[in-house]
């Protein structure tokens, strides 16, 4: 349970970093000129980012190996609220009101499949 957690949060995590790196290299590009994909590559948040999605694909194709499918796949409901949250905390991205009234029945849907897994 521990690595399956740790997937989702390395796996959300690392696109936080993407995000964060991405909108830094759109907006050197946009005020000096050149490539986005140039700026990116040469990015540290970036390329930390993709090395943390990595590491979280490792974790999960581990986790997949020990922990049936039924019971992994619903905790990655867990990583898109941790995108919404850290979108809207770390990022400081707009969330209207429908997003977090959705973020919410994800939670409720999480919670009702882990409660049908121990039952």
């Amino acid at each position: 349970m521990l690595l399956l957690l740790f997937a989702v949060f390395s796996s959300a995590g690392g696109q936080i970093m993407l995000k964060h790196g991405m909108k830094g290299a759109a907006a050197a590009a946009g005020r000096d000129g050149g490539s986005v994909a140039l700026r990116a590559a040469g990015s540290p948040w970036v390329v930390l980012g993709l090395v943390v999605f990595a590491v979280s694909a490792l974790a999960w194709m581990t986790t997949l190996a020990k922990v049936p499918l039924s019971v992994a796949y619903p905790f990655n409901a867990l990583g898109y609220l941790l995108i919404v949250l850290a979108g809207a905390t770390v990022l400081h991205e707009r969330t209207s009101l429908w997003t977090w009234g959705g973020s919410l029945l994800v939670v409720v849907g999480l919670v009702t499949v882990m409660a049908g897994q121990q039952g």
